[in-house]
């Protein structure tokens, strides 16, 4: 038995109202998407969600503020993301801190790094 399932696609700024039929544990078919990207977005949503993680990590001795703002450099299982979010909130910093800085490599055993993305 198939269900559907709505989504808005994110892999453009066109933000495509898309419906993904599910037998399964697969996507069988997309419709509404404009292009390509979307039928392969609603595919890896569906089976397999990932998440950019951003918050930010004390950094002491900075002249300007306490924390910075960091990243994933990459997505990682929607369901890693409450285990990143605790692993970063450990972590500190020295200033100074450039954009682009490895702050934790391979991030909950994900092999995803965590980086800076301003100065500090």
């Amino acid at each position: 038995m198939s269900e559907t399932r709505g989504l808005t696609c994110i892999r453009c700024p066109r933000g495509c109202q898309l419906v993904a039929t599910i037998e399964g544990r697969s996507v069988t078919a997309v419709t509404g998407n404009a292009c390509p990207r979307g039928a392969a977005y609603a595919a890896d949503e569906v089976c397999h969600p990932m998440r950019c993680v951003t918050t930010t990590v004390v950094v002491d001795g900075s002249p300007l503020d306490a924390v910075v703002s960091v990243r994933t450099a990459g997505d990682v299982p929607r369901e890693k993301v409450t285990d990143v979010v605790r692993a970063l909130s450990d972590v500190r910093l020295t200033s100074p801190v450039h954009v682009g800085d490895l702050v934790l490599a391979n991030v909950c055993g994900t092999g995803v790094n965590v980086v800076a993305t301003r100065e500090a």
